[in-house]
């Protein structure tokens, strides 16, 4: 088994220390805070121990206070409602005494409609012309930050290959469409809850870029304060989170130190499997 898939499945899986009472730890990185991520996926997953029979269909939540890696975080799961067709779940993550995010976790009973439609898949490059073979054949390779670099060099847990690689280097994106191909680093076992967890785990990976991207810049500039404020998860249709997923974004407006994004996760054949949007602080240092 692969280290990816350990670190991964580890970060998912709480320890429950009580009925509705669940305990998470972080991955050792060097990062400052916690990763939004990380307490969605484990928030979802505390919910989704309080429910049998259903899988969630959307999540709201909100980032309150930054996470601290170096302890443990608390679930505290609210059973809202139980009912015919929904069921509804309130997780707050808590350190130090501290509600550090809060999340809405509504489940639904499968059933038939006669409405079905969805978007369609954007025209991008599939994720086998952007291996990291691929990619370092062009002569813009050796120059790439080394952040970038790392996306194809690194054992993550989610494995992340950028379509617009020139945004890297200054390319504006008028209207901020960037595109990037999602997958787990690892296959994952076949517990479609887990999937959900893990896919909205990875949803919070470069989604504020869409931000930057109409100005030539990323988050990773020195100059930057990015943190996610809000965010807000849809599932529509089935996916494997361990196969890959194209994340398309963009971002319809950004004012008074906040950025809105939006997000559609697609299966290679077409199949919208999710919707996402955010707004996050995107503040540069004074």
């Amino acid at each position: 088994m692969s280290k990816s898939l350990i670190d991964l499945l580890s970060i998912l899986d709480l320890e429950q220390l009580e009925v509705n009472l669940f305990r998470g730890n972080s991955p050792k990185t060097s990062w400052q805070r916690v990763f939004g991520g990380q307490v969605i996926g484990q928030a979802m997953v505390a919910a989704c121990r309080t429910v049998e029979g259903r899988l969630p269909h959307s999540i709201h939540c909100y980032f309150i206070l930054p996470g601290d890696p170096q302890i443990p975080i608390i679930y505290q799961v609210e059973r809202l409602r139980d009912g015919k067709s929904y069921t509804t779940r309130r997780v707050t993550a808590i350190q130090h005494g501290n509600a550090i995010f809060s999340i809405m976790v509504s489940f639904h009973a499968e059933e038939e409609s006669n409405f079905n439609h969805q978007e369609k898949i954007p025209d991008v490059p599939p994720p086998e012309k952007l291996t990291a073979e691929e990619v370092s054949k062009q002569p813009m390779f050796k120059e790439m930050p080394v952040f970038i670099r790392r996306y194809y060099e690194s054992d993550r847990p989610i494995e992340l290959r950028p379509v617009e690689l020139g945004r890297y280097f200054g390319q504006q994106i008028e209207d901020g469409r960037i595109h990037v191909w999602i997958r787990t680093a690892a296959k994952l076992p076949d517990d479609p809850a887990l999937h959900l967890c893990a896919l909205a785990y990875a949803s919070d990976f470069s989604l504020l870029d869409a931000v930057m991207a109409r100005y030539g810049r990323t988050l990773f500039d020195r100059r930057m304060m990015p943190a996610s404020l809000d965010h807000a998860m849809w599932f529509h249709r089935p996916f494997r989170a361990d196969e890959w997923l194209l994340y398309a974004q963009d971002s319809p407006s950004a004012q008074s130190g906040r950025g809105l994004t939006r997000g559609q996760i697609f299966k290679p054949d077409g199949t919208l499997v999710a919707s996402v949007a955010q707004e996050g602080s995107v503040r540069e240092r004074k």
